[in-house]
């Protein structure tokens, strides 16, 4: 029905779960509207190492697909790629001011459909990345997104997803409108809550464009249970934690620690929280980082114990922690995270799907897409939470999908009592609600409509 949909209308969302073959459709689509003669060539915009795994490697997965081509516009030589008798192209969001500029010199010839794989990248329309794409966007005849996260800080964040397939057919030509349409300003000042209603109405102006559908709707899944695991900080940790919060300026033997304003006090808070913290010289100066307190350490180091051998992917926010970590577990401790290269992470990937890993650390940003890690284990450690719903579901993702052979998929969280990470957490489950809202909303509509077919 996905592939029905994607055939008979030129914008679709297909806003499916991990797993639910989101690239396959998209193939799937595009090779029959080739052999029908309506598409060429096809352009994907996806997180890099999506393009370098993902794509490349569906294609090569599935016999329907072998005959495609499938370049990725990403290196020194991309320029040369783009003579390529490809059938798709494929391009991280950073590149597109460069692709911008090729089309406009007359260097290449956009292709006339367009898929963004976790379109998400696209939902914030101040970026310069969604000003290049929207200057791209009416060239495309046919145009999908493709994610599984859609809202996760919320409803404003579907308009920059939603103008990339109708240009504001539904939710409007601007983002003003559409704030000042369905939500309205909080007494706060600067937070916009939806206007009573209006949720239902978001629902059915985009409900012809996008599909909703469920992992545990069609696949096996494995149970999900989410842990809490509370560290009380020591007593010296939590007197220059309460410091640094009430002064926002804190002292160490190596440096100080200094907040400007709130969002920071927040990051050097999580830091302190987690056992270590960036400081600064007497010039101001970033100088390195100072150790507070092992009690995460201890804490984790413990549960670890408490698998009794099971692989585990321990998710860390700073680079402090990744060296922590690493010194804990040992120095070759493999990681996937800043300054891994694709194919490093590809190669990590494998080894811990041969059962070859017991801990990997992750970063969210660098680990969250493009990785299949449910043959390797069954357990994810969040050591430092992340703000960002989208990068902790699609992290949890990799473990809880299709293929995980346990019963059971448990995901660990290290709480540190009476500090940030229970804000954290609070907020996370505030905005999973809201996505959960939307996206359950999305899928009765879209089990509605394929019973009336």
């Amino acid at each position: 029905m996905a592939i029905k949909m994607m055939i008979e209308q030129g914008a679709a969302g297909l806003l499916l779960d991990p797993g639910l073959g989101k690239t396959s459709i998209t193939l799937a689509a595009f090779t029959i509207l080739q052999e029908q003669g309506i598409i060429p060539k096809m352009l994907v915009i996806a997180p890099l190492r999506v393009c370098h795994s993902v794509w490349p490697g569906e294609v090569a997965k599935w016999a329907e697909f072998e005959h495609l081509k499938v370049t990725v516009l990403h290196g020194p030589k991309k320029a040369k790629m783009l003579d390529d008798d490809a059938d798709i192209f494929v391009i991280n969001p950073e590149g597109l001011q460069w692709l911008l500029k090729q089309v406009n010199e007359g260097k290449f010839d956009l292709p006339p459909m367009l898929a963004i794989d976790e379109s998400t990248k696209f939902k914030n329309t101040g970026t310069m990345r969604f000003r290049h794409l929207k200057k791209l966007l009416p060239l495309f005849k046919r145009r999908y997104i493709l994610t599984g996260t859609p809202a996760p800080n919320g409803l404003m964040d579907l308009f920059g997803q939603i103008y990339v397939l109708d240009l504001g057919m539904a939710l409007g030509q601007y983002i003003t409108h559409y704030r000042n349409k369905y939500f309205m300003l909080g007494f706060d000042g600067f937070t916009w809550k939806l206007r009573e209603g209006m949720e239902r109405k978001i629902y059915e102006a985009i409900d012809w464009l996008v599909m909703r559908l469920d992992a545990q709707d069609y696949l096996d899944m494995p149970e999900l249970d989410k842990l809490t695991v509370p560290v009380t900080l020591p007593k010296d940790a939590m007197e220059k934690y309460k410091t640094l919060e009430d002064e926002m300026v804190l002292n160490l033997a190596d440096g100080s620690v200094e907040a400007m304003n709130s969002g920071v006090l927040t990051g050097k808070c999580r830091q302190i929280a987690s056992g270590s913290c960036y400081v600064e010289g007497d010039q101001g100066e970033r100088r390195s980082w100072e150790a507070i307190h092992d009690a995460k350490l201890t804490a984790v180091a413990d549960l670890v114990e408490q698998l009794q051998g099971q692989p585990c992917i321990i998710a860390y926010e700073f680079k402090h922690e990744l060296h922590r970590l690493r010194k804990l577990f040992g120095e070759d401790t493999p990681y996937i995270g800043g300054g891994v290269t694709a194919k490093r992470g590809r190669e990590i990937e494998a080894a811990w799907n041969a059962g070859e890993i017991p801990i990997l650390l992750a970063h969210p940003t660098s680990a969250a897409h493009g990785l299949n890690l449910q043959e390797g284990g069954r357990a994810v450690i969040w050591y430092t939470l992340t703000w960002d719903l989208e990068l902790y579901e699609q992290l949890n993702r990799r473990v809880w999908r299709q293929g995980q052979d346990a019963d059971k998929v448990f995901i660990y969280h290290m709480m540190a009592i009476d500090t940030v990470d229970q804000d954290v957490m609070t907020t996370l489950m505030t905005k999973d609600h809201t996505q959960k809202s939307l996206l359950n909303a999305l899928r009765r509509r879209t089990m509605e409509k394929n019973s009336v077919e």
